[in-house]
């Protein structure tokens, strides 16, 4: 089976096969099939109401996520499901009061085979789809595979320095990221290595051009313009200027043997700037080096995945 983060599957022509219908949940049940449907409840004791078209589908509290019951997984788990999809396997069917179908729904039965049968399996330099379910200050955290967390902290999100993951993603958003280790399965995360070397991202833009980019930082010494997430240069100091705006910049040099890019703010095209769009330069399954600072570079900077 295909683990992924909680959502990927819901609109699938198989799930909604077999969610419509008595038949279809019995098939899964029978099967072992893990399916998704849309949460529409949390009650006041936790337990999760799962939207079926043919059920009332209904995850108790304690089968809500690997956890739940031990106390080491708060219930924000649940309730923040609300109107999201969920994965589930199917525990029970029965009739209930007016012969209504009742659905008995088990989120962490899904979530212990997806960690002995994915999870556990997974191994410095996998490359693995994520999706991002909240941020804070310190990092972003990210669904990896039927609403299993993990963590991808602010500093390996980019070359480019962010003040926030804001900069960076957007609650929701489908990403890529590389596993730095498992450890009795808990996954730890980087993102950076995804993003491309400095060449490859310096080998898009051309000396005497025009571009935008966003300000990151502003130093005594000059202002850092992010020009790819990872990539950013050196522009001269210019006054009204400050972190987070968007800007257009002038491309002085590029020196590739330093690995600078000098650069003239040309215009503040506005005071805010929405994250850059991510380009992912790998579409391989794995890596095992990531060599980011050029051949004829004084600096060393990669990450070794074993």
């Amino acid at each position: 089976m295909d683990y992924r983060p909680e959502g990927c599957f819901f609109s699938t022509e198989s799930n909604q096969r077999m969610i419509s219908s008595y038949e279809g949940l019995a098939e899964a049940m029978e099967k072992g099939i893990i399916l998704e449907a849309k949460a529409v409840l949390c009650t006041s004791t936790h337990d999760l109401i799962v939207e079926l078209p043919c059920a009332k589908g209904i995850i108790p509290r304690e089968e809500g996520a690997i956890g739940v019951k031990e106390g080491n997984t708060r219930d924000i788990a649940l309730i923040s499901r609300v109107n999201k999809a969920v994965c589930f396997k199917v525990k029970e069917l029965a009739l209930g009061d007016n012969d209504e179908l009742i659905a008995k729904l088990s989120r962490k039965d899904a979530q212990l085979q997806c960690t002995e049968e994915y999870i556990s399996k997974l191994s410095a330099g996998d490359i693995i789809d994520a999706k991002v379910t909240h941020l804070e200050q310190f990092g972003s955290f990210v669904d990896i595979g039927c609403g299993i967390p993990s963590l991808i902290p602010i500093d390996v999100m980019s070359v480019s320095r962010i003040s926030h993951p804001s900069d960076r993603f957007k609650t929701g958003q489908m990403i890529k990221a590389v596993v730095k280790g498992n450890d009795n399965g808990r996954i730890y995360l980087s993102h950076k290595e995804l993003l491309g070397t400095w060449e490859e991202n310096a080998c898009q833009f051309r000396a005497g051009e025009t571009v935008p980019g966003i300000v990151r930082s502003i130093e005594n010494y000059g202002i850092f313009v992010e020009l790819a997430p990872n990539l950013a240069g050196l522009a001269e100091p210019k006054e009204g200027v400050h972190a987070g705006q968007s800007v257009s910049v002038y491309i002085k040099a590029i020196i590739s043997d330093k690995m600078k890019i000098k650069l003239i703010i040309v215009d503040v095209c506005s005071e805010s700037s929405e994250p850059m769009p991510l380009h992912y330069f790998t579409d391989n399954d794995r890596i095992s080096i990531w060599q980011y600072s050029t051949e004829g570079s004084d600096k060393d900077i990669r990450t070794v995945f074993e």
